[in-house]
């Protein structure tokens, strides 16, 4: 009868059962032709049971300490909660302590991304509302690009997971598997496009200016009457391929020029309602966290998009602008967050 080191799943329902019976280990052993003392070892592990958890009295947090804390997620915005309790001096506490704490007076947001506002970027955006601020703006077009990915933007594909669930499995490139350069106008309560840029052409003036003849001077504004060309305001951004001294001559000969051409303020994406549009359409395609196969079906989700975007919803954007000068000019040139 030889010693081995485990026993087998059936042999433990068997030990079971023999002892049940009332079986002595010895005889037990004998029937499995096991060593006495496997035998014995077993029935005495089981016999014992798992160790109760001894839990930990948890660090009680007096309320001058939660004062400090607060104060300390104030001045902290970014910071973990263990850096938080450290900065007051505050430990042993446990994570998930800290983080029940800072729930009841905080709440997790990711940091907003803006440009940069200097000193002469805020003197411009001032005189550039100040400028505009009697212009019918329901005469302008607004006008952008926009590139979107096959996976969306990073941290959007989030949700709620029922218990016992499992996370559902995203793809995952090796490459990012490149975007689509999308270019649209809104105008009132039109929208103009959306128009694709060809994929892997660097938008630099010439391309730029051909990409506007193709598209929208083609196909959408030779269309409208003299007097709507007449008093049509044209409005981009001050991207170089747009800024430029060819794309500037090109566009005087169309016949945007001086008054018909906006000049915009630096750094100023938040006073462009067309930035909003490309937010409805990016929640829009990435919604459940939604991904894309091929830089062809996320661009026909873009148009099928864009297209369920109604007049009024852009109406709206575009009525906007009014709004969004005066508080230019309420926050002396600062970042207005639209």
């Amino acid at each position: 009868m030889g010693q081995k080191k485990d026993l087998t799943g059936s042999e433990k329902s068997k030990i079971v059962r023999y002892l049940a019976e009332g079986c002595s280990s010895l005889k037990i052993a004998k029937l499995l032709k096991r060593d006495h003392r496997t035998i014995k070892r077993f029935i005495q592990n089981s016999q014992q049971g798992r160790k109760k958890r001894v839990e930990k009295p948890r660090r009680k947090i007096t309320a001058h300490e939660l004062r400090k804390v607060k104060r300390a997620a104030a001045k902290m915005p970014l910071a973990t909660s263990l850096a938080i309790f450290q900065s007051c001096n505050i430990t042993g506490v446990p994570k998930s302590t800290r983080c029940a704490i800072l729930r009841d007076m905080a709440k997790v947001r990711k940091a907003e991304r803006r440009p940069p506002l200097n000193k002469t970027h805020k003197l411009k955006r001032q005189d550039w509302a100040k400028k505009y601020l009697k212009t019918d703006f329901s005469k302008v077009l607004w006008t952008d690009e926009m590139r979107v990915s096959l996976d969306g933007p990073d941290g959007w594909a989030r949700g709620w997971i029922g218990k016992g669930q499992r996370a559902p499995v995203r793809l995952r490139r090796q490459q990012g598997g490149g975007g689509v350069l999308v270019w649209a106008g809104i105008i009132k309560d039109e929208l103009v496009g959306p128009f694709r840029v060809e994929d892997g052409v660097k938008l630099n003036s010439q391309c730029y200016c051909q990409f506007l003849e193709d598209t929208f001077f083609k196909q959408w504004y030779r269309k409208k009457s003299a007097s709507f060309k007449k008093n049509m305001i044209f409005m981009q951004d001050n991207a170089p391929s747009h800024a430029s001294k060819y794309s500037t001559a090109w566009l005087a000969r169309k016949g945007i020029k001086e008054e018909k051409l906006i000049t915009w303020p630096p750094c100023s994406p938040d006073l462009n309602p067309i930035e909003n549009l490309w937010s409805i359409i990016k929640c829009e395609i990435y919604k459940e966290g939604k991904q894309y196969t091929s830089l062809n079906s996320v661009w026909e989700a873009v148009v099928a998009a864009a297209h369920n975007v109604d007049g009024e919803q852009i109406k709206t954007l575009t009525e906007s602008m009014d709004g969004r000068l005066l508080s230019v000019l309420a926050k002396k040139g600062g970042y207005i967050g639209r």
